[in-house]
């Protein structure tokens, strides 16, 4: 048997093995990415049944074995129990688990992200604001976390911060008017292009405070949905249940 040790952090993933195990997999803020086996965890009694579901937050005592992590205990202090209640809230709060899944590996430093999927589990019950936004505003920051999102400060021909008005794919970064008179494919607005920029500097706590007009929720949303078919190698499952 491996050392013990005490993490802290969120389900991601969870699967069946055996005839009352599970896999599960673990967002920790000690040791990043982690897959661990619950023994018995599908027994009626056992005290990691609820434990082990998605989206279960808490601190979980385990020990390592040569390739993964056998949980023996667990506090969990959220349950997130208020998304079970609304399947459109459930569903891109799984949409939320996968892409963190997907873009996190196996023991790397991803406090980050650990902070800002609970961050924005507890957004989707923020009734100001669209599941639609939470998306869009995960999305970016998760792009912001691993170091693949566009340049939205100045443009990326001239250098100007002033008259910047769209997206251009060629240079990964916004352009002015002058450098790119049009027509474009992403045109942002100067309400959008501030968005973007409060997205990508602020930190995790102030994300969820503010609401966009459908305007430019649109054009945020389109401009971060191509970032997402370039980043993105590998067709996930939950976007399709999406509305």
């Amino acid at each position: 048997m491996g050392q013990t040790c005490i993490l802290t952090g969120m389900i991601l993933n969870t699967m069946p093995v055996g005839e009352y195990d599970k896999r599960i997999t673990i967002l920790t803020r000690e040791r990043g990415k982690i897959t661990a086996f619950a023994r018995g965890a599908r027994r009626p009694k056992s005290s990691l049944q609820a434990a082990t579901n998605l989206f279960c937050f808490g601190t979980f005592e385990a020990y390592e074995g040569r390739s993964s992590y056998t949980v023996v205990k667990a506090e969990i202090s959220n349950y997130f129990r208020e998304l079970a209640m609304d399947l459109d809230k459930t569903y891109y709060g799984c949409y939320f688990l996968e892409l963190a899944d997907y873009f996190c590996q196996e023991n790397n430093d991803c406090i980050n992200q650990l902070k800002l999927v609970y961050q924005t589990l507890r957004a989707l019950n923020v009734p100001s604001l669209s599941p639609k936004l939470v998306r869009v505003i995960y999305e970016l920051k998760t792009l912001v976390y691993f170091g693949v999102y566009p340049n939205v400060f100045a443009c990326t021909s001239c250098g100007s911060r002033e008259q910047l008005w769209c997206f251009d794919e060629k240079s990964n970064g916004v352009m002015c008017r002058e450098c790119q008179p049009g027509p474009v494919k992403y045109p942002l607005d100067e309400a959008a292009l501030y968005t973007m920029q409060y997205i990508v500097t602020a930190p995790v706590e102030k994300l969820y405070t503010f609401t966009v007009t459908e305007e430019v929720l649109g054009q945020v949303t389109k401009l971060i949905q191509y970032y997402m078919r370039q980043y993105v190698e590998k067709e996930l499952k939950t976007p399709v249940f999406l509305s």
